[in-house]
């Protein structure tokens, strides 16, 4: 069983914590570059960087995506390194219960969130001409869809290795329960896109967005024993809306076919509707797909440790 697999013997939840803060200061690492070229491109006399939103708004929308990217490039090889060498406990081991990992699974999951984010972003288009307009410029696009296509993934991944995979796992060791490392992992989730320039713009409540996404992406995980489905959508939703969507107050300013002009607010389409209404019909089409039963049990269970331990 998927979270059972990283209970092994000496290994407690310090080590999580210790490996958590390791993948953190490589990722901290990883900024320096975003850093130094922000301060060698400030203008002379012009006001100081404060912000990530200042910092990435000084900088060409394709160079900044790049040098933020970076930093999850870091990120994952130290996870690689923590997972492996630290609790010696192989990547697979904390991607599924599967004797190997199930692209189709993720294939799946990615095609689906990208036609109804695509889907949704086309129908906004042709439904107005003032919240969406065309910006298309072919050769930034070009150099944006390179840069997104491999690099994307890599932070969209090392996020749910971290939090669906990792310390899901480490949770689970500590309360030997379900539903506690469900929880906690979707609120460490949501809580760390606190920072995120669009919360400043749409309040706190688009928070409710994040740590409902954390939820959505754990309860998949747990009820398909996997992380598989996870780290398709998860990749769908960021790549798509890098390619597809730009905004003022988006974390990734990039190169879009679109840019929204639409006054952010944490509203009914922004909030509500994909965690109240679309994702639940999302648990619904996986779960119809892969005959996911015992809803109870794989969500809120107790959690048997390895025989051997």
């Amino acid at each position: 069983m998927f979270l059972a697999q990283g209970i092994k013997p000496k290994i407690h939840f310090g080590h999580y914590l210790l490996g958590s803060l390791i993948v953190f200061i490589f990722s901290q690492i990883g900024s320096i570059p975003l850093g130094i070229v922000s301060w060698f491109s400030k203008p002379k006399g012009s006001a100081p960087i404060t912000s990530t939103e200042d910092v990435l708004g000084s900088l060409e929308p394709n160079l900044s995506l790049f040098l933020l990217l970076l930093m999850f490039v870091f990120a994952a090889i130290s996870m690689y390194f923590v997972v492996k060498y630290f609790h010696k406990q192989s990547i697979l081991s904390v991607t599924t219960s599967r004797q190997k990992v199930d692209f189709n699974r993720i294939y799946f999951s990615f095609v689906v969130w990208a036609i109804i984010s695509i889907g949704t972003v086309l129908y906004t288009y042709q439904l107005t001409d003032t919240t969406l307009t065309l910006q298309f410029q072919p050769e930034k696009f070009a150099i944006l869809f390179l840069i997104a296509i491999f690099m994307i993934p890599i932070q969209t991944s090392t996020e749910e290795y971290l939090f669906r995979g990792y310390l899901m796992q480490g949770f689970a060791g500590l309360a030997k329960n379900k539903w506690f490392p469900l929880v906690m992992t979707s609120l460490i989730f949501g809580l760390l896109h606190a920072t995120n320039p669009e919360v400043e713009k749409m309040g706190y409540f688009i928070l409710v967005y994040y740590i409902g996404s954390g939820l959505f992406l754990g309860v998949i995980t747990l009820m398909d024993d996997g992380m598989e489905l996870a780290l398709g959508f998860h990749a769908a939703n960021n790549l798509i809306g890098a390619l597809l969507v730009t905004s003022e107050h988006s974390v990734f300013q990039t190169y879009a076919i679109f840019k929204d002009n639409a006054v952010p607010v944490a509203d009914f389409q922004s909030v509500i509707l994909p965690v109240f209404i679309v994702f639940p019909i999302l648990l619904f089409v996986f779960s119809k797909k892969y005959n996911w039963t015992n809803w109870t049990e794989k969500l809120t269970g107790n959690i048997i440790a390895p025989s051997n331990l």
